[in-house]
């Protein structure tokens, strides 16, 4: 293995996951390491930053209220936080992908900050051919 990937996508009840996600997260690394080689390992993690959100199981809806099903925007800085701290540092790179996505009809979905989004993930891309360019 040269290039391990591991992606996560928060949408919303975020708390309740961040240390599944953590530990799946830091568990892939070690696959990958195991797997032989000096892998370049990298992490996405997607957050979700709306202001309400919807689940759907067959015909049933869960939307968000912002009190016992708190809102994804109420959750996703320390989701964040908890993910760049005790994930991150495991992975040679690490991005985190922030949007808005509420999940109902029409279903729209939008960057955080499109361009800074652009100049993160190209930077990343950029440092990790480097680092396959180094090692391999």
């Amino acid at each position: 293995m040269e290039i391990g990937t591991e992606v996560k996508i928060l949408a919303k009840a975020m708390i309740k996951q961040v240390d599944r996600v953590i530990s799946d997260l830091t568990r892939q690394v070690e696959h990958f390491q195991r797997a032989g080689g000096n892998p370049v390992c990298v992490g996405i993690v997607g957050i979700n930053y709306a202001d309400r959100y919807v689940s759907h199981e067959k015909d049933k809806t869960w939307p968000t209220d912002g009190r016992k099903y708190k809102h994804p925007i109420q959750e996703a800085t320390d989701a964040e936080s908890r993910i760049r701290a005790t994930a991150a540092p495991a992975f040679d790179e690490f991005v985190f992908l922030r949007f808005k996505a509420r999940n109902e009809p029409p279903f729209l979905f939008e960057w955080i900050d499109k361009r800074q989004t652009e100049l993160d993930y190209g930077a990343v891309l950029t440092r990790i051919v480097r680092k396959y360019e180094a090692r391999f």
